[in-house]
């Protein structure tokens, strides 16, 4: 690998859906890299055994897969690096950077409720730090990094560190307390676990919610122990809902699965998530090629973003009406698996091939897709939903009745049909919409459809006139 690639990774815990957030950070690491011709890894950090699932992990692969993120390699599982993280510690601490701490449970909370009572800082310091290994006792211990402080000798640690988003945020190293890194029972703790492998991975940026944001000086300290070259940083404000407050699920707090379920196409999704907290100019609607070539860290605001269902909702129908038929049927074929609808086979699926460009134009979601469709996949007789049944009253049958027979007798062409129409509603003193609302019923047996001309050109002569009479009955 060159020294010049650019490496991103996005490293989920496997202990329930993949959030909105997670997918916004996944999407902001995948078009950082694609669109420098990097790599985009992917991590799974398991190492809580007791809360990770191998169906929260699948629940991730499957999320980001339907997103379209692709990562390169294998996922790394953490868990199944600990022998390697244990080796670093040790490393650490036989090159005195780290020591053995014997200091009980007990021992801990009684110096941070004096501490406390005092007005001291709660940070532990630990008197085991400079203790001579000679006196060390034969008990069990954890492994704590030398953490520097302006009255200690140590590794050094800047004042400051930079970062791509938030710019130079300051580190207080006399706050910084002695992590541990190895528990007495020999397992690897977070912050020692993630440096090791972004450093064994190669990760050149590590882009992440700014939840992390104060586990870097942290984390700097096990660089800086290691003389390793830490990554660029590049912290993201978390997403809030549209009135300012952590997103929760009244905003729209949910697993991607849901959204894929809600029937919003990929594309939007992605389009809609890098406009979350990133800009390029006033730029809304935009490709994944775009997206690649405009991405960067610069354009990251410093604020929270906030999540808008309308905005999503207008992107998406966007994203609807600009797709290729073929790889819109495709991904309606998803989504119907997804809800657990009914696949769309033999002459259903040959009639929505028909009718893919007249649907895709206005409908915002699948589902709206598919309930625009309704006319083409539904069978006579049709069973007309509560708002069509409303129009068709006595009035309007009596309108399609003496409407029908001229219609019989015009020639099947889109023209010639809607001059037939137009010049019975103008007859009749009748504005054209009005008398388009009963032929929309009757032919679709729903009230929103595509035009009732294209309607009745797809339909054909025979099935049209039969649909009119069924309404009339």
């Amino acid at each position: 690998m060159s020294e010049a690639q650019v490496v991103t990774r996005f490293a989920p815990s496997p202990t329930g859906f993949l959030h909105i957030g997670g997918a916004r950070t996944a999407l902001f690491n995948w078009l950082f890299a694609r669109g420098r011709g990097g790599k985009f890894l992917l991590r799974i950090e398991d190492t809580d055994l007791a809360r990770s699932t191998p169906e929260a992990t699948q629940a991730i692969l499957d999320g980001l897969t339907w997103l379209g993120l692709d990562w390169d390699g294998a996922p790394v599982s953490q868990a199944q690096r600990a022998g390697r993280h244990a080796e670093v510690a040790r490393a650490m601490l036989a090159a005195g950077h780290a020591y053995k701490c014997f200091a009980t449970s007990e021992e801990i909370a009684a110096f941070r409720e004096g501490a406390k009572a005092e007005g001291r800082s709660t940070l532990f310091r630990s008197p085991w730090r400079d203790a001579d290994p000679a006196t060390h006792p034969d008990a069990p211990y954890v492994i704590r990094i030398k953490a520097p402080g302006l009255e200690r000798d140590g590794i050094f640690i800047a004042d400051t560190f930079e970062d791509q988003v938030m710019g130079t945020v300051g580190v207080h190293p006399h706050l910084l307390d002695d992590m541990i890194l190895l528990r007495s029972d020999g397992s690897p703790t977070y912050m020692l676990a993630v440096v090791i492998d972004d450093h064994d991975m190669g990760i050149t940026h590590v882009i992440r919610g700014d939840d992390h944001l104060s586990n870097t000086p942290r984390q700097l300290m096990v660089y800086n122990a290691m003389g390793w070259e830490p990554p660029v940083f590049a912290h993201i404000p978390l997403i809030h809902g549209p009135d300012g407050k952590k997103l929760s699920k009244r905003h729209g707090a949910l697993g991607v699965e849901e959204y894929r379920k809600m029937g919003y196409p990929a594309a939007a999704m992605r389009n809609y998530l890098a406009r979350l907290g990133w800009s390029h100019g006033d730029d809304e609607f935009f490709t994944d090629e775009q997206a690649k070539a405009w991405f960067d860290l610069s354009g990251i605001g410093k604020s929270p973003a906030r999540f808008d269902f309308k905005k999503l909702d207008n992107l998406s129908g966007l994203h609807m009406a600009a797709a290729e038929d073929a790889a819109l049927l495709q991904e309606l074929d998803d989504y119907l698996a997804a809800i657990g609808a009914p696949a769309l086979t033999g002459a259903r699926r040959e009639r929505m091939e028909t009718v893919i460009p007249l649907v895709k134009t206005g409908s915002r979601t699948f589902g709206q897709l598919v309930e625009k469709a309704h006319f083409i996949l539904a069978d006579r007789p049709l069973e007309p939903d509560e708002k069509a049944a409303r129009v068709l009253d006595q009035v309007s049958r009596g309108i399609l009745a003496e409407l029908t027979p001229q219609l019989r007798d015009a020639s099947w062409i889109r023209d010639a049909l809607e001059a037939v129409v137009t010049r019975f509603a103008e007859d009749h003193d009748m504005k054209l919409g009005k008398l388009a609302q009963p032929l929309r019923a009757a032919l679709a047996g729903r009230t929103v459809s595509p035009s009732v001309f294209d309607m009745m050109i797809v339909l054909g002569r025979e099935e049209t006139l039969a649909r009119l009479a069924d309404a009339q009955s």
